[in-house]
């Protein structure tokens, strides 16, 4: 037996599901910050930064007995993670996904499959615009999942789990129960943003932006403006028509007037929304390419303070998830990410860190040879005398003295 077996869930007192009570409307589901926020390139570095730096770290599950803790390879979850939770999903795309979703709508959930003998053997993730949370007469809380798609089974079918049977990470709750998106809660600052973007495009898109006027003395009347309007539409606006020269007769004169983004301040807006984005997510403005005040030097620093504020607290989150849901209160088992992965692009870092291992007598030679893929060698369980130049290779004894004839 798993030491995560599953009790068998009872069925709800009522089997009506339009008697239950929906709690989506009571706590502003249909508020929740659409995806589209994402077409702000901003958002879309900070949920792409925080899901993908997630979820290329590596992950394993231990089995904890009197403290001491080893990896448990025979886990079914580890297994999970090694060959995909699903058929069409790897581990790191399962990760992003969870993140993402709740980055941009406050709740990711994923569905957990189990055989008969309680053994974790699939993990699917869900959209959260297809599941409604809802209340049960008995005060449980159940999750209505629907598959438009008939992605594991029939296109349109709706199914009910209960909140302890998926892994749900929410942002932060309002009624411990769903989590609201930072969008909404920042959604003055979120709708600024998109309407600077979106007056930026208009600039661009109609290409005359009111940089000067058209004079005449005489009259015009409504068919000859609408004409002109025309003219100038037609001929004079959008990128492929830049740069043409005009001319003009009839007593028609043309002055330029110095209304430009720049003097509107647009650029400064756009600058000042970018760095709220990151602001909002907890992201440093290097990571997602604002370099107004940084440096290689500083960046390297953010980076630093990037795993430690901002990754970590959602990687506790995760791990916490999944004892609650897969693993259970009382089991030995646990799984844990390793925010070391991240330096696997940094080598200078790494084998300084190692180096510091070994002398601290914290990890010998082969247990950092295991950590990087290379074979054990003849001696690499010991741990090197205190004081030993590393970069040398150990003495060897001399030769015995030959005779001389």
């Amino acid at each position: 037996m798993w030491p995560f077996k599953r009790e068998k869930r009872d069925a709800p007192e009522d089997p009506s599901w339009t008697a239950l009570g929906s709690i989506a409307g009571q706590f502003g589901y249909a508020a929740y910050a659409s995806p589209f926020a994402e077409n702000l390139a901003t958002i879309y570095a900070c949920v792409q930064s925080i899901a993908s730096a997630i979820a290329a770290l590596p992950v394993t599950v231990y089995r904890v007995n009197n403290g001491v803790k080893t990896e448990d390879f025979d886990n079914p979850l580890q297994r999970l993670i090694r060959a995909g939770p699903t058929s069409n999903m790897s581990w790191p795309e399962l990760i992003e996904f969870f993140l993402a979703s709740t980055l941009l709508r406050g709740n990711g959930v994923i569905e957990t499959i189990y055989d008969g003998r309680g053994a974790v053997t699939e993990l699917r993730p869900h959209s959260w615009a297809n599941v409604l949370p809802v209340i049960l007469p008995s005060g449980r809380v159940g999750l209505d999942i629907s598959d438009p798609l008939g992605l594991y089974g029939i296109p349109g079918n709706m199914h009910r789990v209960f909140g302890d049977e998926a892994l749900w990470l929410r942002d932060r709750t309002d009624n411990g129960i769903i989590g609201r998106s930072r969008l909404s809660r920042a959604a003055g600052a979120v709708t600024g943003a998109l309407q600077v973007q979106d007056f930026h495009n208009h600039v661009f898109r109609n290409g005359a932006n009111p940089s000067g006027v058209f004079s005449t003395d005489g009259k015009i009347d409504p068919d000859g403006r609408k004409r002109l309007a025309e003219s100038l539409r037609e001929k004079f606006t959008g990128s492929s028509n830049a740069a043409k020269f005009m001319i003009l007769d009839g007593g028609w004169k043309w002055q330029a007037i110095a209304i430009n983004p720049e003097d509107a301040e647009l650029l400064a807006s756009r600058k000042f929304s970018t760095e709220e984005m990151a602001r909002i997510y907890g992201v440093p403005p290097p990571l997602v390419g604002i370099w107004d005040h940084s440096s290689f030097t500083n960046a390297e620093t953010a980076g630093r303070w990037f795993a430690q504020f901002t990754l970590t607290p959602w990687l506790v989150k995760i791990e916490a998830e999944f004892s609650r849901v897969i693993f259970g209160p009382s089991s030995p088992s646990c799984i844990m990410f390793d925010l070391n992965g991240l330096t696997r692009g940094d080598p200078n870092q790494r084998w300084s860190t190692y180096d510091i291992a070994v002398k601290d007598r914290i990890l010998t030679p082969n247990e950092i040879r295991g950590l990087e893929g290379f074979s054990p060698i003849e001696g690499g369980d010991d741990f090197p005398l205190v004081g030993a130049d590393l970069t040398r290779p150990p003495p060897t004894a001399p030769l015995p003295p030959q005779n001389v004839i």
